[in-house]
């Protein structure tokens, strides 16, 4: 059985002790992505004094990234998001994620109906205060 791992390289990799893709056979599991590059955050939401989010609007520019970079780390094993069969979409607020998924979602899959099996849920918090969503992904080649 084959297995291939794929990091980015930030600095949470490490700190957490994990990789972000795993190549299993013809399978191939993303761990949960997020809106980065590097190790900044794209479009981090504003938050208060307290670490809470204030604002959702800078939903649709983080799930863009977060497919972006799911994008390059499948790539790095020869597929794409045409080869993703399941993904899990968790994000702080479901009113401004369920806004910005559909024009995302069929931008990123290239099709008005993407051929995946889709769950979104809500969460009180992600790993880092400003993040919005993160996307876990499965793939088959």
């Amino acid at each position: 059985m084959t297995v291939k791992v794929e990091n980015l390289d930030v600095p949470w990799e490490n700190a957490y002790g994990y990789v972000q893709a795993v190549r299993h056979g013809d399978t191939i599991y993303l761990s949960g992505q997020l809106s980065h590059q590097g190790s900044d955050l794209v479009a981090p939401a504003p938050v208060d004094e307290n670490g809470k989010v204030t604002d959702f609007s800078n939903m649709g520019e983080q799930m863009r990234q977060t497919y972006t970079n799911a994008q390059e780390l499948l790539g790095r094993f020869g597929a794409s998001l045409a080869n993703v069969v399941e993904e899990v979409l968790y994000v702080l607020d479901m009113d401004s994620a369920f806004a910005a998924a559909g024009p995302v979602r069929k931008a990123a899959y290239g099709q008005e109906q993407p051929q995946v099996a889709s769950t979104i849920l809500t969460t009180p918090r992600l790993a880092l205060p400003e993040q919005l969503i993160e996307i876990k992904f499965v793939a088959k080649l």
